[in-house]
């Protein structure tokens, strides 16, 4: 069998790969805190005619270089790329942006999950939650409690919440606590906006306070939202599609060329 078959199979499903990937990232591009991934190739083994040979001793010849014929690509990586997505303001006080690096922490009730969506809300009994009704963590690894007689609420860029109480005197309630990973993209996506810590993340020791240690400052009243560029994608998934159809064309050459090798005993 022609070795130029497989390596188009190999590369068709690579760009598959890439064109899932692309669709994943434009379908995202209103979700807020949503960090777009990106797909890398590497060529498989390549297999060896000849080896390289040094010039021939007295300098009657010259060296030789290797002869080597690849044999396709494989997928190298799908990178989560967490750079600063783009800024909306809500003017919404529970709304929260992270300029910088950290996430927001939150308690699943079956462990914690970490964030860059900052769309948080008041339940029943006045705790800070996500959309999902996780609990929001400060920097005490504590639930963040808002008091029923609360006339207002503030959140600085230090991350304290601060609330003006039924005596019109000014109360913090503390810091929201921040993670700081030295590799954010070895978390792993766990949907609805969440990660999972993993061993090649290098979770930092303990809770950050905002704009403290490198970690980001906090603005109320925005929300971080996709980093995904649109321009982008579209030229990704051009070249991927094209890709995609070159490899078809190198399978059904060597279609042909097998065929042409059958008819010969015709």
């Amino acid at each position: 069998m022609l070795r130029s078959m497989y390596s188009g199979i190999s590369g068709m499903k690579g760009f598959q790969t890439k064109l899932d990937v692309i669709g994943n990232n434009i379908a995202n591009v209103n979700t807020v805190g949503f960090k777009k991934g990106r797909v890398t190739f590497q060529d498989l083994l390549s297999q060896t005619t000849s080896g390289a040979s040094g010039p021939a001793d007295g300098g009657t010849r010259g060296g030789i270089n290797p002869k080597q014929v690849g044999l396709g690509s494989k997928l190298g990586s799908i990178d989560n790329l967490h750079t600063q997505g783009f800024s909306q303001t809500t003017n919404n006080p529970l709304d929260l942006q992270l300029e910088g690096d950290g996430m927001f922490v939150l308690d699943t009730g079956n462990g914690t999950a970490y964030t860059r969506a900052g769309n948080f809300y008041l339940d029943e009994g006045g705790k800070l939650v996500n959309a999902d009704g996780f609990y929001v963590l400060d920097v005490n690894n504590g639930q963040i409690t808002i008091p029923n007689d609360a006339k207002s609420i503030s959140i600085e860029k230090d991350g304290t919440v601060t609330i003006v109480d039924a005596t019109n005197q000014p109360q913090s309630l503390g810091q929201i606590g921040l993670a700081m990973f030295s590799n954010p993209s070895g978390l792993e996506k766990a949907g609805s906006n969440l990660y999972f810590n993993s061993e090649n993340a290098g979770l930092a020791d303990g809770l950050i306070a905002p704009e403290s240690n490198g970690a980001a400052s906090i603005v109320s009243g925005a929300l971080e939202m996709s980093n995904v560029d649109l321009a982008e994608e579209f030229t990704e998934m051009i070249t991927a599609q094209r890709g995609f159809q070159a490899n078809t064309r190198i399978i059904t050459t060597s279609d042909e060329i097998l065929q042409e090798l059958v008819n010969l005993k015709r």
